[in-house]
């Protein structure tokens, strides 16, 4: 029995440890940004467009903030590229949020409709905001993250933006939530209150960002 105990134990900290990288915050932009292009009206876009605007807005929001963060590594002023200690995350998040406001300025520039630039616009607010509660209390932005891409779901919904019926969708969106807050609860990254208003939190700043100045 300690043996098949142990087994599970690993598994399960194997899945929380998945599903944290999976779920990056840094990637959600590029889920969120993917979700528009291929679920709402955006879709009769020619798949080369939609496609090139996703990869570059990935680098902007994704890889420039994860060399960002190499460079600070390597200098030692965050001792993981996790950025796990509540201390260290100031500096990386607000050069984030600076990503999230560059990436938002490239789809004005292409164009863009102003709903999906302030998707950008309303998760770089969600980052400046995660960035000052840090200051005091470790609220997770892996939750605020997917808890914004929940946000321009149901935006894409409420607004009448959707190529087909959003409700499965925002289901397992909401499930997959559920899923990496329990694996942030796993790892011990986080208490409950803390989960629970990362993802309050960043569905709140992307949903009134979206539907006041989209």
């Amino acid at each position: 029995m300690p043996v098949n105990r142990f087994f599970i134990n690993k598994f399960i900290a194997g899945v929380a440890n998945f599903l944290s990288t999976a779920l990056s915050p840094l990637l959600m932009p590029t889920y969120g940004i993917f979700f528009a292009f291929w679920v709402s009206v955006l879709c009769l876009l020619t798949y080369g467009t939609r496609i090139s605007l996703l990869l570059v807005c990935m680098g902007i929001t994704c890889i420039l903030p994860l060399i960002f963060l190499s460079v600070l590594r390597h200098f030692k002023m965050i001792s993981s590229l996790h950025v796990e200690e509540r201390e260290q995350r100031l500096i990386p998040y607000l050069f984030t949020a600076l990503c999230y406001i560059v990436a938002a300025y490239y789809l004005y520039y292409r164009h863009s409709p102003q709903w999906l630039t302030m998707f950008l616009v309303g998760s770089a607010v969600t980052v400046a905001i995660v960035a000052a509660i840090n200051l005091k209390w470790k609220i997770s932005a892996h939750m605020a993250g997917i808890g914004g891409v929940i946000g321009l779901i149901y935006q894409i919904h409420v607004m009448g933006l959707s190529a087909f019926d959003l409700f499965w969708l925002m289901c397992a969106s909401i499930l997959v939530a559920g899923f990496l807050g329990t694996a942030r609860l796993v790892r011990k990254r986080h208490d409950l209150w803390q989960v629970l208003a990362g993802a309050v939190l960043g569905f709140t700043c992307v949903s009134l960002t979206m539907r006041f100045f989209g």
